[in-house]
């Protein structure tokens, strides 16, 4: 890290603001981050020496791109309770041979609850005295394990976190899955759910997400809002959605698992699609007024694009400032940008997350 964390935010806010002038933007709001111990994954390949292993990532060198094994010891831009357990864990697996043999890389997934879980990845099929091993390292550290190796995957207990997450007044539970798709910066993120509830507020109608994962959005944002439906491709963040929506509470979301391409072909009834008869969802019935948007960093399809146009208000949340740009060129011929967010999610990287708020022209 060269730069001091505020050299690099003003770095990006700059960018941002040279970047996106020609849509002559609003004052830009910049939400910063912890400058350490922010980031709640975690990925680390395992090196074996002849009586040692250790932690490794690799340096690839510009000149001829070969890669340079670094020990870590510790890292700061991890959760702290991830820099705690890094040692006990290690420590742990060094002392057990059959937990030892052919691992080839951990994997952690922390909280700002308390709860941790670890994948041990292996290059070997694993058996019933590694997972007895596995279990008593589980009771003794107070983590969560799932062991992997190629084509076998053993849960010992669970294979997800529960995360909660403070957004006003409230508190917000969360079903996090292994290797599923979390904002890896909790405290960005609180950040970016008070925002996006913030623009939220004054609004009238019914609420259109896409992209909406296991409902990390669409969760604080149903409070101002009729009605929600939600879409989602993957099975697995459908899943964690729905129960998140009954772990708080929370009646007035509807989800289905649709790509935001054939929510579009549903909406203008070009397509009929069983998911929907079969979960009794009318879209008739739905007076949408505002549409969320998180895409991945593709950005939005060209129909998507044309479908949210026709909505009086756009929350777009982006990890991709130059897929936003593309996006705007469009957007921006119908709609004008309210309000500009930079959320520092990935500090001392070069990506950005954005927030915007469009309002019909």
């Amino acid at each position: 890290m060269t730069q001091t964390y505020q050299q690099q935010l003003d770095d990006k806010t700059q960018r941002i603001q040279a970047q996106f002038a020609e849509f002559n933007i609003p004052t830009l709001e910049v939400f910063s981050s912890p400058e350490q111990h922010f980031r709640m994954r975690a990925e680390f390949r395992i090196w074996h020496t002849e009586d040692d292993m250790f932690y490794a990532m690799f340096e690839r060198n510009a000149q001829d791109q070969n890669k340079t094994v670094v020990r870590i010891e510790d890292f700061p831009i991890a959760d702290q309770s991830i820099n705690d357990l890094m040692p006990k864990l290690l420590q742990a697996i060094k002392n057990i041979p059959i937990l030892a043999k052919r691992l080839f890389e951990i994997d952690f997934l922390a909280t700002l609850s308390g709860e941790m879980l670890v994948s041990l990845i292996y290059h070997r099929k694993l058996d019933q005295k590694w997972q007895d091993h596995a279990l008593q390292l589980q009771q003794d550290l107070n983590i969560k394990i799932i062991g992997r190796s190629r084509g076998q995957k053993i849960v010992l207990t669970d294979e997800f976190v529960i995360e909660k997450l403070t957004v006003g007044e409230r508190q917000y539970i969360y079903k996090q899955i292994e290797n599923g798709f979390t904002q890896p910066n909790a405290k960005v993120c609180e950040k970016m759910l008070s925002w996006a509830c913030e623009v939220a507020q004054g609004t009238s109608g019914d609420l259109l997400e896409l992209y909406c994962g296991i409902g990390n959005f669409t969760l604080p944002l149903s409070r101002y809002f009729n009605k929600v439906f939600a879409t989602e491709i993957a099975k697995s963040s459908v899943q964690a959605a729905e129960w998140n929506m009954q772990q708080n509470q929370i009646d007035n979301i509807q989800i289905a698992r649709l790509s935001a391409e054939e929510f579009t072909e549903a909406y203008q009834g070009t397509r009929e699609f069983r998911r929907l008869k079969e979960q009794q969802i009318d879209l008739k019935q739905y007076q949408f007024d505002t549409v969320f948007v998180d895409p991945p960093r593709a950005g939005i399809d060209d129909d998507t694009l044309k479908l949210i146009s026709q909505f009086q208000r756009i929350i777009y949340i982006s990890c991709n400032p130059d897929t936003l740009h593309d996006n705007l060129k469009t957007l921006t011929q119908t709609h004008q940008i309210k309000r500009f967010a930079l959320f520092d999610q990935f500090p001392y990287t070069h990506h950005i997350e954005s927030g915007i708020l469009l309002e019909r022209i």
